[in-house]
């Protein structure tokens, strides 16, 4: 029997997705990959197969996925030159061990030259790398996970109560985590699907305001929004102690666990509307209608960023 092989279960995303797949897919047709020995013991205790891997060092790397029929590559959370590798590694591998189909989480507008984010390079060049493997895929081009900005949302009512960045009234359709952990599973066991591209966007197109504007109805807060240049967007995210890049020291615990240029950029994608994809996509995969932020506001406690999970070495 070919496996559908999970990549990155010790994540936050590739777990998620890992306890929909439970629910969906025959539990011996799967196999669970991670870098965390700890994290895979849950999953094995429970008779799943399970392969510790690292994608930075490709040597041994096919024989992870040997007996693979399609693999989930969730994409690193570091930027730049080493994602590249690993998942070019990730790849070569799959392909030389007899994959025949690549689940990939993108990000939305992701192969536009014109998108100013810096974390849709890394996500072009892979998408680009598949496509000219040969093999057959099917790319997940997720919107911003909605836990990012509510996390930051509940960072602004504990200080002044003025959420400020650099995203002006552009629009995004925020996606909860955990639907696109859904988006993942089903992709994963979906056998119909060939060569597709699949926007993987929340209920509602919105501007950060409109997000704001529902957090406060829900919570009674009443935090408002200031546009601030990309400089001083930077700034902000200096003062926080957040690195300039993936490659920076991350605090423990940050609310912010993402590198500022990644931020950033990412802001300004959006002020320009470069992120304002709003498709049923996911409910055609899915069968379900993706969370509403109003819903995830009103249960907050579950819908939080969480830790940063990278281990590059």
């Amino acid at each position: 029997m070919n496996k559908l092989i999970l990549t990155g279960v010790d994540g936050n995303l590739g777990g998620q997705a890992a306890e929909y797949l439970l629910t969906i897919a025959e539990k011996d047709r799967l196999v669970f990959c991670g870098y965390d020995p700890a994290s895979l013991e849950k999953f094995s205790a429970h008779g799943v197969e399970t392969r510790e891997t690292n994608f930075n060092h490709v040597e041994g790397l096919a024989e992870k996925f040997a007996g693979g029929e399609v693999l989930a590559l969730i994409s690193m959370p570091f930027v730049g030159e080493k994602r590249q590798a690993a998942h070019k590694n990730v790849v070569d591998a799959a392909k030389a061990a007899g994959v025949k189909k690549i689940v990939y989480t993108s990000l939305v507008n992701a192969a536009d030259p014109e998108n100013p984010s810096i974390e849709k390079i890394d996500h072009a060049f892979t998408e680009k790398y598949i496509e000219e493997s040969g093999l057959d895929y099917i790319f997940l081009r997720n919107s911003q996970y909605a836990e990012a900005m509510i996390t930051n949302y509940f960072t602004y009512v504990k200080g002044d109560g003025v959420l400020t960045n650099s995203q002006g009234d552009g629009k995004m359709a925020y996606i909860s985590r955990k639907d696109c952990a859904k988006a993942v599973a089903y992709a994963l066991n979906n056998q119909t699907l060939h060569h597709q591209i699949l926007n993987i966007n929340g209920k509602e197109l919105m501007t950060i305001s409109d997000f704001i504007a529902i957090g406060n109805e829900v919570t009674g807060n009443k935090v408002s929004y200031k546009e601030i240049s990309d400089e001083e967007n930077y700034a902000v995210f200096d003062a926080m102690g957040v690195p300039r890049t993936t490659e920076g020291k991350f605090k423990e615990d940050s609310e912010a666990p993402f590198s500022s240029e990644g931020m950033v950029t990412f802001a300004q994608a959006i002020r320009e509307n470069k992120m304002a994809e709003h498709t049923d996509d996911f409910e055609k995969l899915t069968g379900d209608t993706p969370l509403t932020v109003r819903y995830m506001f009103e249960h907050a406690e579950e819908f939080q960023v969480g830790e940063r999970h990278s281990k590059d070495v």
